[in-house]
This record gives structure tokens, sequence and C-alpha cells, in this order.
């Protein structure tokens, strides 16, 4: 790694860092890095984390799957939660090293036990959906739960297919509704399909044709796979002035329907 230019003697690693931000989200990693690096060298652990985060993604260098693993295991093992959320999504990729799934829900397991949504999100994603570890419901809706608490729309949705499949909590047709509301309404596509199909067939919230229709459309436009196998019979429950209002509700923002 090249020397870094000269930086201002007297800032401290907190202002080379916000510096080394602002480069980063203006797109100069090579700049990001030279000031990410020294401190890397210097035992800074967040500095360790961007510059193993750049080796594996290939951020203003090569990617490097030896040297990504160098840095994000040494800033995961001193304690650092974005380390070693992004050690374990190496091992999860098995793009640049092998694939271990054990290893990135170990990683993500410590990430998620120091309160970092995203991780909390993945793991449960791990131990319920992503079939490389023995499922375990319950863990999963604990942490789908802790991310779901923080915001994070594609917990949400998890929950409310975990009450939807009674996985490791008793069938809550409601619970699954309510969770499946608060996801699309933050824009989560499948959780929008859901909510769709649930309204469609009457299931834990009110039968309503156009408000199902609307939500499977805005599903479908967004990308989800879970809004096709209702579609059809959910279009055939319109009257065309229905489908027409439902056609015209997917044009207006979130926020203009509510939970509509």
């Amino acid at each position: 790694m090249q020397a870094p230019e000269p930086l201002v003697r007297d800032a401290s690693s907190a202002d080379q860092m916000a510096d080394a931000h602002a480069a980063a989200e203006q797109g100069d990693y090579a700049r990001a890095l030279e000031i990410w690096g020294p401190l890397a060298h210097a035992g800074v652990t967040r500095a360790q984390s961007n510059v193993g985060a750049c080796f594996a993604n290939g951020l203003g260098v090569a990617p490097d799957g030896l040297l990504a693993l160098r840095w994000l295991t040494l800033a995961a093992e001193a304690g650092d939660a974005v380390g070693q959320r992004n050690l374990a999504t190496l091992y999860f990729k098995g793009e640049l090293v092998a694939l271990d799934a054990a290893a990135a829900a170990r990683w993500y397991r410590a990430a998620s036990e120091q309160g970092d949504a995203e991780s909390q999100d993945m793991l449960s994603w791990l131990l319920v959906e992503a079939e490389l570890l023995p499922p375990d419901h319950e863990e999963a809706r604990r942490w789908a739960l802790a991310a779901a608490e923080q915001g994070v729309a594609t917990a949400m949705t998890r929950l409310g297919m975990l009450y939807h499949n009674a996985l490791g909590v008793a069938r809550d047709p409601v619970a699954a509704a309510q969770w499946w509301g608060k996801a699309a309404a933050l824009g989560d596509t499948d959780g929008q399909a859901m909510l769709g199909a649930a309204h469609h067939l009457g299931a834990g919230v009110a039968r309503d044709a156009v408000v199902a229709l609307t939500w499977l459309l805005r599903a479908q436009h967004g990308g989800s796979k879970l809004a096709a196998p209702f579609l059809p019979a959910a279009r055939a429950a319109c009257t065309p002035e229905q489908r027409r209002e439902a056609e015209q509700r997917v044009g207006l923002p979130l926020s203009a329907e509510g939970a509509a």
C-alpha cells in the first residue's frame, strides 16, 4: 500500500476516520485507503474492518481474499461489530474464501449480540431460510425480532412468515399480517406481497379486493416473486373499476395510503 499523503499532524484518529469516510462517500476509495491503511496497521479496529471490506469488495484495490480475511479477522477478533459482520459476509458469500456457513453464523452472532441490526437480520435468515445450516426457528425469531425492533423491514417480513407458517411459534394470522403491514409500509416488496395475499384471503385482516390488488401490484413492480401466484385470483376478484382504482393507488407514495 502506498504511503498516504501528509495528514494534519495533530488530527486525531477520529478526525482521520471522518476524512476517510467522507472520501469513501464520494467514491474515492483509493484516498480512503490511504488514510485507513496506516490506522489499520496502528490497531484501529474500524480501519482494519474497512480495509478488509475494500479487499473483499474490490473497492479502490483489486479483490484479495487473503488480505480481506487477514484484516477482517483482526477487526472481528478485537470485537469490532462491523468487522464481525464483514467477516461473516466474506465466509457466507464463499467467493474469495471457501464458503463456511458455520463461521458466517458464528460471526453474525457475535455482531448480533452487540446490537448490529444487519447481522441480526442475516443470522435470522441463515437459521430459517438459507438451507445451509440446521434450522433453528426459535433463535431465528429472536434475532428477527431484535432486527425488526431496529426498523429492519426484511426482518419484519420474516417474522410474519414465521407466524404464518407456525415456525417456532403458534400459528397466528393476525400477528403475521401485522408484521407484513409494518414491512410493507417501509417498502419491503415481499412484505407487500404477503400483505396483499392476506387481504385477498382475509387471513388476519379484513378481506379487501382493492387493497389486496394494490399491494400485490406494488410487490410485483418492486420485483417480489411472491406476488405472482396470487395476482390472477386477486385481479379476478375485482370489478374493472376496482382494478383501475388499485392501479391508480400503486402510483401513490406509500405515505399517502397509510396501511392500505
